[in-house]
C-alpha cells in the first residue's frame, strides 16, 4: 500500500508536526532493493530499505491513532513527529548509500561490479 503524501503532509500539518514528510522511494523501489540484497548477499541497503518499510507503518498507525477522540493525541504526535524525522534521516543514509555502492538511482538496480563480487564471495564460502 502506498502512501498518499499530500494527504498525509496535511494530516501531519494539522497536528503541529513541523518535519516535512516525504517519500523518495516507493514501497516497490525499497521491495526491489530488499529482494536483491536476498539474492546477492548485500544486506546493508536491504537493512535500510526494511526500517523505512517499518518506519512508514509505524507512521500509518500513529495517524490512526491520532483519529480517535480516546487517545491522547500528544503523545501519538510525538511518536509520528520523531518517526517522520527518523524516515528523513533513513532515506538521506540510503540515498548516501546508493550513491557510495554507484547504484543506478533511476533502476535502483545494484551495479553489476557489486553483484559479482557478492557471488563470487557466496561461491567461495561453499
Amino acid at each position: 500500500m502506498t502512501t498518499d503524501p499530500v494527504t498525509l503532509e496535511s494530516q501531519l500539518s494539522k497536528r503541529s508536526i513541523d518535519a516535512p514528510y516525504e517519500e523518495r522511494y516507493t514501497d516497490a523501489d525499497l521491495v526491489s532493493i530488499i529482494e536483491q540484497g536476498l539474492i546477492y548477499m548485500c544486506a546493508c541497503p536491504a537493512q535500510l530499505a526494511e526500517a523505512l518499510l517499518k518506519l512508514r507503518s509505524l507512521l500509518q498507525y500513529q495517524m490512526r491513532c491520532l483519529t480517535d477522540p480516546l487517545n491522547d493525541a500528544a503523545v501519538h504526535a510525538a511518536i509520528a513527529k520523531s518517526t517522520v524525522q527518523s524516515h528523513h534521516i533513513m532515506q538521506d543514509c540510503l540515498d548516501t548509500v546508493i550513491a557510495l555502492e554507484k547504484w543506478d538511482r533511476a533502476t535502483l538496480q545494484m551495479p553489476e561490479g557489486l553483484r559479482k563480487r557478492q557471488m563470487q564471495e557466496l561461491l567461495a564460502d561453499n
